[in-house]
């Protein structure tokens, strides 16, 4: 690698990750050698038109992590192992076999009606406001933003609110990498095994019903980290969108004059932290085929190559310094990827309900919502992976749940 590598963690990424984000700019350029726990190399790309390139040519930057060339380095109780195993899914497929299970993903998702989507959200979210709205303040991440999507996904399995909560704890915990991240991914495994099994014996009208019945044929060991990558992928960003979403309200004055029902700048904040503040910030991964050239750096066949959505989506050669901060009203942002391995759009729709609703909702039913701390005593999450706060302390006045006397 060209350069001293980057230590891909450490509290910078949870405290200046912009900051931090323009020094590797700087030293290294849009692509830049970064080492992961354990010492372990890969390659960060930052630059927007270098990670566009490597998300639309897949022959070149490949998704599967069989072709990875440190198997040999990884130790067996990698926090990251889980984020990497070469399981059969569409995140690892490639050609033809992408496409087959992509399909069946597609489909699955697709089904899922939008007005009942829309519906099962408002109701899950009174529900939870109904939980502690009659107090005068909560920590809105711990009581509704880490537990909505998991609650409608939860519904979109055909699961209940208590199982979605405990499934919700499991990815959390995977996703951060800590000491506990294989357990984790075990219990999830678990899980989604006994589900296929009950949707086998008895389909339903839900994704993992569609999903188990599809035409594709997958099988059950497909199935099973098939609907744990959607449970993954749906959960953990959606959350933690809503709940940057609700951090830039609180403390933007852009926003502050407008809380109550303001439903265009919850729309606006969404975007705006799609660009800003997306949450996922650093996703893995890719491995290059063969020896190629990017951004003046030497990739060898093999090595992986980790999307830097975050720096990207930041990259001042998008636009002018003046540009970077408030004024993102496009959607060319990355945060959804980019090209055949992208967030499907169904996905993507299901996602922005969720949130836009989540957002509305909570604003609807407590219009002088404040946080109740200063914006700078905020603790973000530690995971280079994904952004969003430790916990958003907020007051209000107290209401009475929804049809009490």
């Amino acid at each position: 690698m060209n350069g001293c590598p980057v230590p891909l963690h450490g509290p910078r990424f949870q405290t200046d990750p912009a900051g931090l984000y323009q020094e590797m700019r700087t030293t290294h350029g849009p692509v830049v050698p970064v080492t992961m726990e354990g010492d372990l190399p890969a390659w960060l790309v930052i630059g927007y038109r270098e990670l566009h390139h490597v998300l639309t040519n897949p022959d070149v930057f490949a998704r599967s992590s069989k072709r990875w060339n440190a198997w040999d380095k990884v130790p067996p109780d990698w926090p990251q192992m889980p984020m990497v195993m070469p399981l059969p899914t569409v995140l690892y497929s490639e050609g033809a076999e992408h496409r087959r299970r992509a399909g069946a993903v597609g489909d699955a998702l697709a089904a899922v009606d939008p007005h009942e989507l829309r519906s099962v959200t408002v109701r899950t979210a009174d529900r939870l406001i109904d939980g502690f709205c009659a107090s005068s303040g909560v920590d809105l991440r711990q009581a509704y933003t880490a537990r909505l999507p998991a609650m409608v996904l939860a519904w979109m399995y055909g699961l209940d609110e208590q199982q979605g909560d405990r499934l919700t704890t499991a990815m959390t915990t995977m996703v951060d990498a800590g000491p506990e991240a294989i357990a984790a991914q075990q219990f999830l495994m678990q899980s989604m095994t006994e589900l296929v099994a009950a949707r086998r014996a008895a389909p339903g009208p839900d994704v993992a019903s569609r999903l188990v019945h599809h035409p594709a044929g997958l099988a059950d060991e497909e199935l099973v980290p098939e609907l744990i990558v959607l449970l993954g992928a749906g959960n953990q960003p959606t959350g933690e969108w809503i709940g940057n979403a609700l951090r830039l309200m609180l403390t933007d004055e852009r926003f502050g004059a407008s809380l109550a029902g303001a439903r265009l700048s919850a729309g606006e904040a969404l975007n705006e932290v799609l660009w800003e503040d997306t949450p996922t910030q650093v996703y893995l991964g890719r491995y290059a085929v063969h020896d190629v050239q990017l951004g003046g750096q030497t990739i060898r066949g093999g090595d992986m190559v980790l999307l830097g959505l975050a720096g990207a989506n930041r990259d001042p050669e998008l636009y002018p310094a003046s540009q970077m901060s408030g004024n993102r009203t496009n959607h060319a942002h990355l945060s959804f990827s980019h090209g055949e391995h992208r967030c499907p759009y169904p996905a993507r729709e299901i996602a922005e309900t969720i949130a836009v609703t989540a957002v509305e909702v909570l604003l609807d039913r407590l219009p002088d919502l404040e946080l109740a701390v200063a914006e700078e005593e905020l603790q973000w999450r530690p995971s280079p992976w994904m952004r969003g706060v430790a916990s958003l302390p907020v007051t209000f006045t107290p209401v009475s749940p929804q049809g009490a006397a």
